[in-house]
């Protein structure tokens, strides 16, 4: 049996009821409208950039179309923006989660290492007061003024070799204000015996935002590999740490007083009308230090 069509030639695609509109709670808006048209029609509905009926926020992203047995075009749009009650519209509010946990570091980074690293610990590992021992290796002497002549006359020589130095726990050092550490090697001391490493804790936050503005995108990527010591890098960034998690970022005098924050990672999506930016910044207590990692404030 042919069609007969009365009424509306639906020329124009016609907006159905039942729209749907989303806000993520960090200023993402996210919408879907359903339109009608006849298939000999125009289907541009949903053509990207098209404003959405039930905000003047968002803007077509893209769109699907599924055809009936009457020759019917049912177009779903998908729209998407940001509110401009937040941040005016340009970037979303950073949706934030923290990892925190144990890695292996070397022992000679544990802040009780040589010095005490503050409540919570009993004892030193190493110390500082160091003695020769035969319960270490030989090592080179570099000190010209170490060396001892062995022998007289013309058999006299010089040896090149001395004994290494011990702390506390067996923890053994080429020199006697330190130097390189060598390792633990006094097996009365079971815990230290042969170790090199340690578990460190390590904390690194990652989040994601949208914006409107590829100067935004930009602005993150050239700021990658920085450190900062407030949460938004001197207010040339979005807030990419939230102010619950603490806001100033300072390692101890005793660390350097170096930057806290590293931004070691930034990814990005393009969605067309906006672009979605993902992100981590790993923590350190001691900080970055400033002659290996760039500060912001510096730029």
């Amino acid at each position: 049996m042919a069609r007969e069509d009365y009424g509306d030639t639906l020329a124009t695609p016609i907006q159905q009821p039942g729209g749907k509109l989303n806000n993520d709670g960090y200023g993402l808006l996210t919408a879907t409208v359903v339109w009608k048209a006849n298939t000999d029609n125009d289907l541009s509905v949903g053509n990207r950039g098209s404003t959405c009926p039930l905000n003047g926020a968002l803007n077509a992203h893209k769109f699907s179309v599924s055809y009936d047995a009457l020759g019917m075009a049912i177009i779903t749009v998908d729209y998407i923006g940001i509110d401009p009650d937040v941040n005016g519209g340009v970037f979303t509010n950073c949706e934030v989660s923290a990892s925190n946990g144990l890695t292996s570091e070397s022992i000679t980074t544990n802040p009780n290492f040589s010095t005490t690293g503050g409540d919570g610990y009993y004892g030193l590992i190493a110390g500082t007061s160091l003695t020769q021992s035969p319960k270490g290796p030989l090592v080179e002497i570099k000190n010209y003024n170490e060396y001892v002549s062995i022998g007289t006359g013309s058999t006299v020589a010089f040896a090149n070799k001395k004994q290494s130095y011990i702390g506390m726990n067996g923890s053994c050092f080429e020199s006697s204000n330190g130097g390189r550490f060598i390792g633990f090697v006094d097996p009365a001391f079971k815990h230290f015996y042969g170790k090199t490493n340690y578990l460190a804790p390590q904390s690194s936050f990652s989040g994601h935002f949208y914006t409107t503005e590829a100067a935004e995108v930009q602005n993150m990527l050239s700021y990658l590999g920085t450190t900062s010591r407030d949460n938004d890098w001197s207010s040339v960034l979005p807030l990419i740490i939230p102010n619950y998690a603490g806001t100033s970022w300072i390692s101890s005098a005793e660390n350097g007083a170096f930057n806290q924050l590293l931004l070691s990672q930034v990814n990005v999506q393009d969605y067309g009308l906006l672009y979605k930016v993902n992100y981590e910044v790993r923590y350190s207590v001691q900080g970055w230090n400033d002659s290996v990692y760039r500060d912001n404030r510096l730029i």
